[in-house]
């Protein structure tokens, strides 16, 4: 796992639910963004949020709400192609918020909240 970026915790525990921030596609070991498609980043993004669950003894299946954050509108479908594949029935609530910038100029970010 990449270290946080800025000064925010990766995930925080209340009880039997942990809160996520958002994961862009960073690669653990170099702390470089990935280049690729849409789905690539989408893809990325989940498995660092699934590194951040499993540091908190959870994981994505547990999930039940996630953020997804966007710099373009004509990702949407192929996002939620790469998003689908990856989490399972039921899925969770979701919102999609397209925004000017995300950091270090990433195309998408995911954050979570999951329940134990």
């Amino acid at each position: 796992m990449s270290k946080p970026i800025a000064s925010y915790s990766p995930y925080r525990r209340a009880g039997d639910t942990v809160y996520c921030s958002g994961q862009i596609p960073l690669q653990a070991k170099t702390g470089g963004l990935i280049s690729g498609s849409i789905e690539d980043e989408v893809n990325q993004a989940i498995d660092n949020l699934a590194h951040v669950l499993r540091e908190a003894n959870s994981s994505l299946e547990k999930v039940v709400k996630t953020t997804v954050f966007m710099i373009d509108p004509r990702d949407y479908d192929e996002m939620d192609s790469a998003y689908r594949a990856r989490f399972s029935e039921p899925l969770p609530a979701r919102e999609a918020v397209f925004v000017a910038g995300l950091p270090k100029q990433a195309r998408v970010e995911i954050s979570a909240i999951a329940i134990d």
